[in-house]
Parts: structure tokens; C-alpha cells; sequence
């Protein structure tokens, strides 16, 4: 799957990892309807660093259409509302 990072480009990552990014996803959604700042970001980096980490960027000049789209790491809580469907940002 190819997955955007708003902000920072894209990369491709083998479905096998959903599992992690799910349970990730799902900490995050709970920290949004909590009220959690805190937690939000840390959530949301650890989620976007996952994806970093388990995916292979693609070159700059790729124009592959993106699968998913996530959130830049600066994202606000209501940016991040805005994006979310009753999935969360990751679709299970």
C-alpha cells in the first residue's frame, strides 16, 4: 500500500504491518475523544514514525496515487478530526 505523510512524501508498506498501525490508530482515537493533548502527539508520532520506519520511501518524483493519507506530524487535534473516519485514520 502507498501511504502519504502529509508534508513529507510517500512511502510503500507491506500489509502486514497494519496490525501495529491499527493499534496505534486505535490509542490515538481514544486519546482524541478523551481530550488528550498530550497523548495526541505522542501518539501521532509514534504512528507517523512507524509507518517511517516499517515503510520504503518512494523517490520525490513518484507520482503514485496514495492508498492512505496521513496527518502531518504538526497537525492539530481538529486538523486530525477532520480527517478521521469511524475507522480512525486507518482503515481496519
Amino acid at each position: 500500500m502507498i501511504v502519504r505523510i502529509m508534508g513529507e512524501g510517500q512511502v510503500k508498506l507491506d500489509d502486514s504491518h497494519f496490525p501495529t498501525l491499527n493499534a496505534l490508530d486505535d490509542e490515538l482515537m481514544a486519546e482524541l475523544e478523551s481530550g488528550d493533548g498530550d497523548g495526541f502527539r505522542r501518539t501521532l508520532g509514534a504512528l507517523l514514525e512507524a509507518v517511517r520506519t516499517m515503510g520504503t520511501p518512494l523517490p520525490d518524483d513518484s507520482l503514485e496515487p496514495s492508498e492512505l493519507i496521513l496527518p502531518a506530524p504538526e497537525a492539530s487535534i481538529d486538523e486530525v478530526r477532520t480527517m478521521l473516519t469511524e475507522d480512525g485514520l486507518i482503515p481496519d
